[in-house]
C-alpha cells in the first residue's frame, strides 16, 4: 500500500549547470555537507553550495550556487568522485586514471616526492567507510584494474597512494564495495563475499554482468544490497548470509540507495522506494532520463544529464500519521519500531507510546478488543482518555482533560457508535474488563478513584456480578458520585456496602432495612435480614447494635438473636455484657431463651443466675403446654426432655427453689432429679419407684447419680435401691420368691443386670429367706467368679512380693561383703538430699539412700498396691 514517504526536490537547475551548452552531461556526482561536486562528459568538475529554504508553510526547497568548475585536462569524461574529506581532497577516475584534487581550489594534486598520487589502468574504485587502518588522515580505497583479475587496496594519503593488498579473483571483477576487510565483489556471472585480509570467500548467486548493470551497495555494517535476477534486490551479509527478505523492483533497475528503513531505487522511468521492514512497495516517483542514484550521509541525490534533485524524505512522525489516518495500524506500528535506530531513545520511547496509544484507540473504533487492549498495554496508557468516552462515567470532581493533539476522532461513545446499541454495548463491556484488569496495576497510579467510581458506574448499568466484590474489597469510588447511579438502577444493598466502606454504617442499616421492609426495591439478595443480623453481630460500633437489634428480633427472635450469641471474640470488637443482654431480650421471650441456652449450653458459663434462669424458663414453657386445652403431648415431652437434660447435667442451678416450684405439680421425674441433686436420693428413688412405677428410670437415676463417684458411693445407691424394692412397709405384699410382685422381680432383675456392683453377703442377708436361689442364679454366677478371681489374684500378688523379698535378701547379703561410704557431702539416690546420720539403706549396685526413701519406695511399688488391694476385697 503506497504512503508518501519522499518528495522530488531540484537541486541544481539546468541553466545553472550548462548555460547555452547543450552538450554537457552529468557523468558523475559527490555531495559533502553543503558542497556538491559533478563530474561532467567535457572533463570538468563543478563545485556548488547547496543551502536548504524552509518557507513559511514548511515546504523544502535547494538554492544552489556555482562556486567554482574546473577543467581537469583530459580528453575523456570524468566517471567517478568520491570524497575524502580528512584529507580535503576528491578522489576522482577518468580516463582509467585515478588521481586527486584539492577540494577548495580543484586543482590537481602532484605527486609527493616520495611516490605518486595516480593509480592507472582502473575501471572503478570505492571508499572503504569502515576503515581498519587507525590513521585518520589516510583514507582505504578499493580499486577494480581494467587488465588483471585482481582487487587492489590502497592508502590514500594527502598527496600520494600506497598499495597495500592485492587479491585475485576467479573472474574479472565489474563492481565493488568494501566494509572493513571484507569486500563484495560482481564478477562476470556471479557476486561473492571475499575477506582481503585471511583470503576466505562466499559465493552468493549467479548473475550475468552482460545482460544488466549489476549493483554492489554497502548499506551498513558488514551488510550489502545487491541486484539479483528476477528483479529482486537482495541483503548478504559478510557470511554471505541475507538476514533481511529482498524487495521485488524492476528488471532494469541502474541505481540503489538505503535511506533507512527504505530502499530507493531507480530506472529508465521511475523511481521507486520499497520498505525494509515488510519489502512492500510504499511509493513511485516518476523521473525519467535519470542514470544516478546515490546517497551522501543519509541525503539521497538523484541526477539525470541535464540536472541534480534532492530525494527528501517527509519527518518520520509525518508518514506514521499518514499511515494512521488511513488506520494502517500495523505499518504504523513497523515503520515506527524500525526508525527506532534513527531517533533518540527518549524521543523515541515517548513518539512510540503515543503511535500505540493511536493505534489502540483505531482498533478500539474498529471493535478490534484484543489487539486495542494489548497496544494500550504496550503504549502506557492513561486509561482515563479511554473512560472519557463514555458519558458521564469519570466523576464530577475529576481534573482529568484529554491529551493534545487528541488520540482519536471521536467525541465520544455515541459519536463512535452512531446510533448502534450493539456497538454500545460492546464497548462497555469491553471498558469493563479492561478496567477490572488495570484497576491494580501500575496503570491506575494517581487516578485510582476515577477508575473505581467508573468500574462502579458500569458494573451498576449492566447489572453485573462483580459490583459487590468491587464495594466489598479496598476501593477509591467516590461516594457523592457513585450514589445517583446506585440509586438510579435500584442497587441499594451495593449503596449500603459504599456507606458501610465509608464509615457510615448507620445509613447502610438504615437503607437495607427499608429494602427488607418492602420500602425500596432490590433483588440483590434474597437473604438480605440474614445479612443484616451478622452485620450486627460483627459490628464495632455497639450504639448501632442496640438500636437496631430491637427490628432484628421482631422480624426473627430465632434469627435475631444471633446478634448476640455469634459476635465473635476479637480485639477490634467490646464484648457484650451478658446481664446487660438479658435485660434487653427481656421483652422477646423466645430470643431470651435462646441467649440462655447459647451462655449454658454452649458457653459453658459458670453463673448459677444463668443456670436457674434458664431452668425456670424450661419450666415455665412445660407449665404453659399443660395449662393447654388440648395439651400438644409432642410439644410438651420434648419441652420436658429439655428441662430434664438441664436438671441432669447441669449442677449450678439453685435445686431447692426449683423444687419449691414443682412441689405442688405432677413433674415427678423432675421433681426425682432434684432430690438427687439435693443428695436425697431416697426421696428421689421412692418418687421413682412407688409413684412412678418407672423401674428402669430408677437404675438410670442410680447410674446417673454416681457419675463421677467412686465405687464405694455407686454401690451405696443400688443398694438403698435394692432396699427400696424390698422394703416391706411400702410393698404392702409379701415377699416371697415365687410371689411375682413387680417389685420382687424389679429386684431380681436389678441383681441379675448390675450384679457387679453388688456386696453379695450384704445383699444375701438383705433378700428374704424365702426366695429361690433359681431366680438370683446369675448374680451368684457372677459374684462366686468375682470372689474366684479376687482370690487368684491376691495368690499372684503374694507370690511376686515373696519373689521380690527374696531377690532383695539376695543383694543384701551380696552387698554386706561391700563397704558402704556415707558422708554429709554424698546425696541420696531417691531424694537427692546430703545425709545426716550413718543408718542408711543400700540399694542394688551399692548405691546408698535414706531408710525413709526406701520404704516410700516400698509402699509405692505395684507389689504392694496389689497385696493391699486384695485384703480390701477379702
Amino acid at each position: 500500500m503506497s504512503v508518501k514517504a519522499f518528495e522530488l526536490v531540484p537541486a541544481v537547475e539546468r541553466d545553472l549547470l550548462m548555460g547555452d551548452k547543450a552538450r554537457i552531461n552529468i557523468e558523475c556526482i559527490e555531495c559533502c555537507g553543503k558542497h556538491l561536486y559533478m563530474g561532467t562528459n567535457d572533463c570538468f568538475i563543478h563545485h556548488f553550495l547547496l543551502d536548504e529554504v524552509t518557507s513559511s508553510k514548511g515546504k523544502l526547497s535547494y538554492s544552489a550556487q556555482k562556486l567554482l568548475h574546473k577543467y581537469l585536462g583530459l580528453k575523456k569524461p570524468v566517471a567517478e568522485l568520491r570524497a575524502a574529506s580528512a584529507l580535503e581532497r576528491l578522489i576522482v577516475l577518468c580516463d582509467g586514471i585515478v588521481f586527486l584534487v584539492d577540494m577548495v581550489t580543484l586543482e590537481t594534486v602532484p605527486s609527493a616526492a616520495g611516490g605518486g598520487a595516480k593509480i592507472r589502468g582502473v575501471t572503478a574504485f570505492c571508499i572503504n567507510e569502515n576503515p581498519v587502518n587507525g590513521d585518520p588522515f589516510c583514507v582505504e580505497m578499493g580499486v577494480l584494474s581494467s587488465k588483471r583479475r585482481t582487487v587492489q587496496i590502497y592508502m590514500v594519503y594527502e598527496d600520494r597512494v600506497q598499495l597495500v593488498k592485492e587479491v585475485t579473483t576467479p573472474e574479472q571483477p565489474c563492481a565493488v564495495s568494501v566494509d572493513g576487510y571484507f569486500l563484495c565483489l560482481a564478477l562476470a556471472t556471479q557476486y561473492m563475499i571475499l575477506n582481503y585480509n585471511t583470503g576466505a570467500s562466499q559465493d552468493l548467486f549467479p548473475y550475468n554482468s552482460e545482460e544488466r548493470r549489476p549493483i554492489v551497495k554497502r548499506i551498513g555494517r558488514e551488510e550489502f544490497l545487491l541486484a539479483a535476477p528476477g528483479g529482486l534486490g537482495m541483503f548478504a551479509n559478510a557470511e554471505g548470509v541475507s538476514q533481511r527478505a529482498p524487495v521485488n523492483w524492476s528488471e532494469s533497475v541502474i541505481g540503489a540507495a538505503v535511506c533507512f528503513p527504505y530502499v530507493v531505487a531507480l530506472d529508465e522511468s521511475f523511481i521507486t522506494i520499497h520498505s525494509m521492514l515488510d519489502q512492500q512497495l510504499k511509493q513511485t516517483l516518476s523521473f525519467r532520463d535519470g542514470h544516478i542514484l546515490q546517497d551522501f550521509e543519509g541525503k539521497v541525490i538523484l541526477a539525470s544529464t541535464k540536472a541534480v534533485y534532492v530525494l527528501v524524505p517527509l519527518p518520520l512522525e509525518r508518514q506514521i500519521q499518514d499511515l494512521l489516518a488511513s488506520h494502517r495500524v500495523e505499518e504504523a506500528l513497523l515503520l515506527t519500531e524500525g526508525a527506532q535506530q534513527n531517533i533518540p531513545k527518549d524521543k523515541f520511547q515517548i513518539l512510540h507510546k503515543r503511535i500505540l496509544q493511536q493505534a489502540g484507540f483505531i482498533q478500539f473504533g474498529q471493535l478490534q478488543f484484543l489487539e486495542a487492549k494489548e497496544h494500550f498495554r504496550k503504549g502506557q496508557l492513561d486509561v482515563r482518555e479511554l473512560i472519557s468516552l463514555y458519558p458521564l462515567l469519570l466523576p464530577a470532581s475529576s481534573s482529568f482533560t484529554r491529551c493534545h493533539p487528541p488520540l482519536h476522532e471521536f467525541a465520544d461513545l455515541n459519536h463512535l457508535a452512531q446510533g448502534d446499541q450493539e456497538k454500545v454495548l460492546r464497548c462497555k463491556k469491553f471498558l469493563i474488563s479492561y478496567l477490572g484488569e488495570v484497576r491494580s496495576t501500575e496503570v491506575a497510579n494517581g487516578c485510582k478513584e476515577d477508575v473505581d467510581t467508573a468500574l462502579l458506574k458500569l458494573y451498576a448499568e449492566q447489572d453485573h456480578d462483580s459490583l459487590l466484590d468491587l464495594l466489598a474489597s479496598d476501593n477509591a469510588c467516590q461516594l457523592a458520585d457513585s450514589l445517583p447511579w446506585l440509586e438510579k438502577y435500584h442497587k441499594y444493598f451495593a449503596l449500603g456496602l459504599l456507606y458501610h466502606y465509608n464509615g457510615q454504617d448507620s445509613a447502610a442499616l438504615q437503607l437495607w432495612i427499608r429494602v427488607v421492609d418492602g420500602d425500596l426495591q432490590d433483588s440483590t439478595r434474597s437473604d438480605l435480614y440474614e445479612y443484616i443480623v451478622d452485620f450486627l453481630y460483627s459490628c464495632s460500633n455497639l450504639d448501632l447494635v442496640w438500636k437496631y437489634a430491637d427490628w432484628a428480633l421482631q422480624k426473627d427472635p430465632t434469627v435475631g438473636v444471633h446478634i448476640f450469641t455469634k459476635r465473635p471474640a476479637r480485639k477490634d470488637l467490646s464484648e457484650l455484657n451478658p446481664d446487660d443482654v438479658i435485660t434487653y431480650l427481656g421483652k422477646h421471650s423466645q430470643a431470651l431463651l435462646l441467649y440462655l441456652e447459647h451462655l449454658v449450653l454452649e458457653r459453658r458459663t459458670k453463673k448459677e443466675k444463668f443456670h436457674t434462669h434458664l431452668a425456670v424458663l424450661y419450666l415455665e414453657r412445660v407449665l404453659s403446654l399443660l395449662s393447654e386445652s388440648p395439651t400438644d403431648e409432642q410439644k410438651l415431652t420434648r419441652a420436658r426432655e429439655r428441662l430434664q437434660a438441664l436438671l441432669r447435667e447441669s449442677n449450678l442451678y439453685r435445686a431447692q427453689f426449683l423444687l419449691g416450684e414443682v412441689q405442688s405439680i405432677t413433674l415427678l421425674l423432675e421433681r426425682a432429679t432434684l432430690h438427687g441433686k439435693l443428695e436425697e436420693h431416697d426421696k428421689a428413688l421412692h418418687i421413682l419407684v412407688h409413684k412412678l412405677r418407672d423401674f428402669p428410670s430408677a437404675e438410670a437415676f442410680c447410674t446417673w447419680a454416681s457419675s463421677c463417684r467412686d465405687s464405694a458411693y455407686r454401690q451405696q445407691l443400688f443398694h438403698l435401691l435394692l432396699g427400696v424394692y424390698l422394703d416391706r412397709n411400702l410393698s404392702g405384699k409379701p415377699q416371697t420368691a415365687a410371689g411375682g410382685g413387680d417389685l420382687e422381680m424389679a429386684a431380681v432383675d436389678l441383681l441379675n443386670r448390675h450384679g457387679e456392683v453388688f456386696d453379695a453377703v450384704r445383699v444375701l442377708r438383705m433378700l428374704p429367706e424365702g426366695w429361690s436361689l433359681q431366680l438370683l442364679r446369675p448374680f451368684l454366677g457372677r459374684a462366686i467368679r468375682a470372689s474366684m478371681h479376687a482370690c487368684r489374684t491376691s495368690q499372684i500378688a503374694l507370690g511376686l512380693a515373696h519373689s521380690e523379698n527374696l531377690q532383695l535378701l539376695h543383694d543384701r547379703l551380696k552387698d554386706r561383703k561391700k563397704p558402704i561410704f556415707v558422708s554429709e557431702k554424698k546425696g541420696c539416690h531417691l531424694c537427692h538430699n546430703t545425709f545426716s546420720e550413718p543408718d542408711v539403706v543400700c540399694l542394688p549396685g551399692g548405691v546408698p539412700v535414706h531408710t525413709h526413701c526406701v520404704a516410700q519406695r516400698v509402699r509405692d511399688s505395684p507389689t504392694k498396691r496389689q497385696l493391699t488391694n486384695s485384703s480390701n476385697h477379702t
